[in-house]
């Protein structure tokens, strides 16, 4: 009896994992459906930014900023949260590899607590920042990140050296590398015969232009990492409830098989004490 009560204790523990994955699953899915509308607005507002850029350019080539020293200040996006696979792990290795194939020091501003917990102790230039959770939390990651990068790009060892952030783009559904000043990569536009028409100074124009497509271009990539976090994460909850389905069942034979040995053992015993109280009774007739 002691076995089956400790295998029915262990069928309802995993009951209960079951559930509270099965949550977690469920609020995976409702994040990626809110953030869902948020990327597509939010990836139109960097295109639209690009495309003026590029416009601009075109007609103002002098203006392209240059790359004037080989430092580089990377920003890494990892989870906050656990239970999403390897996601933090693969973030770690291509580090690693950017490390390698850089040719300069690369100072890295690292995102999210889970991601922190893995990263060697010996690592050095590196600041690290609590990630977002859930969407809602962006906007307040993002003005920590906006912050520190305004400290860091002040300081006179990162002028001209370019940014780039490392973290899961959930279009491609692999990790990007992705350059983001100075403003390069942008679409092709055909050369205008006249200047567009500016209300402000060439100069002060790309600045502002900049600082809008920083802001936006942070904020798109953010949500992108969340949104394959959570992606990530629902398929690792399903791979774990189909474990513990597998671990379900597998009990509840044990179980079942238990349960029959008893009742055959208490069969027997039935048995075994009619036939005792048959043997006395013919004794006494006798």
């Amino acid at each position: 009896m002691s076995r089956r009560r400790e295998i029915s204790k262990r069928l309802d523990a995993l009951s209960d994992i079951a559930g509270i994955m099965s949550a977690m699953k469920g609020l995976a899915l409702m994040e990626t459906r809110i953030l869902a509308d948020i990327l597509t607005s939010q990836r139109k507002m960097v295109t639209a930014i690009e495309h003026t850029a590029a416009a601009f350019y075109s007609c103002y080539p002098t203006l392209i900023c240059q790359i004037t020293q080989a430092r580089e200040l990377c920003i890494v996006i990892g989870a906050e949260q656990g239970f999403c696979g390897d996601f933090n792990e693969t973030l770690l290795a291509q580090m690693q590899q950017h490390q390698q194939s850089h040719q300069g020091p690369i100072d890295w501003i690292v995102l999210g607590r889970r991601l922190m917990q893995r990263l060697p102790e010996s690592e050095a230039h590196m600041l690290t920042l609590p990630g977002a959770i859930v969407a809602d939390e962006v906007q307040t990651v993002l003005q920590n990140l906006t912050q520190q990068l305004r400290q860091l790009l002040a300081q006179e060892h990162h002028t001209g050296c370019a940014l780039t952030v490392l973290y899961h783009s959930d279009a491609t559904s692999e990790i990007r590398l992705r350059h983001l000043l100075p403003l390069r990569d942008l679409p092709l536009e055909t050369h205008y015969g006249y200047p567009p028409a500016l209300l402000l100074p060439p100069e002060e124009f790309l600045l502002g232009l900049t600082h809008h497509y920083l802001y936006a271009i942070l904020n798109e990539v953010l949500y992108s990492s969340l949104m394959a976090e959570n992606r990530q994460r629902q398929t690792h909850m399903d791979r774990a409830l189909q474990r513990l389905d597998e671990d379900k069942n597998r009990l509840q034979l044990v179980y079942n098989i238990q349960r029959q040995e008893e009742i055959t053992e208490e069969i027997e015993t039935i048995l075994l004490s009619a036939d005792m109280m048959n043997d006395e009774a013919q004794q006494l007739q006798g």
